[in-house]
């Protein structure tokens, strides 16, 4: 999967800024690092992000990263947020309260007013979609 997200961002590092959209019809996530680079490099070439699917873990980094008017969603959108946790060489996973923490403050403010209202970000995936997505980011049209 890791060559597969990086064939892109060397695909899209060839075109030319603003040329096409980024489209997102389902990312599981990944590891947050690569997902920063990757949206740094779309944010630097002004495209906008459309998300079409599933945009789950890392991939909402895209928040963060993006200027907001350049993310719009479709209605099959959903965003999955959880706690950061750290993986060791053995695949091993552990909590990582202080990327937690990092992480949620740097969503903008709607969101983190709805990961609050929805428990927090723990190991527990929760979900954002529909009316209440749409009412955060514009319908892509």
């Amino acid at each position: 999967m890791r060559r597969a997200f990086f064939a892109v961002l060397f695909m899209l590092a060839g075109f030319p800024p603003a040329c096409a959209d980024v489209v997102i019809e389902g990312s599981p996530g990944g590891e947050a690092t690569s997902f920063l680079t990757f949206f740094e490099a779309v944010r630097q070439s002004g495209q906008r992000v459309v998300i079409d699917g599933p945009c789950f873990s890392a991939c909402t980094l895209a928040l963060s990263i993006l200027p907001h008017s350049r993310i719009c969603v479709t209605s099959r959108a959903i965003l999955g947020f959880h706690a950061a946790r750290m993986v060791d060489m053995l695949g091993n996973e552990y909590p990582a309260p202080e990327a937690t923490r990092v992480v949620a403050e740097t969503y903008p403010a709607p969101v983190r007013q709805w990961i609050r209202r929805h428990g927090g970000l723990t190991r527990r995936p929760i979900f954002l979609y529909g009316a209440e997505l749409s009412r955060m980011y514009s319908r892509c049209g």
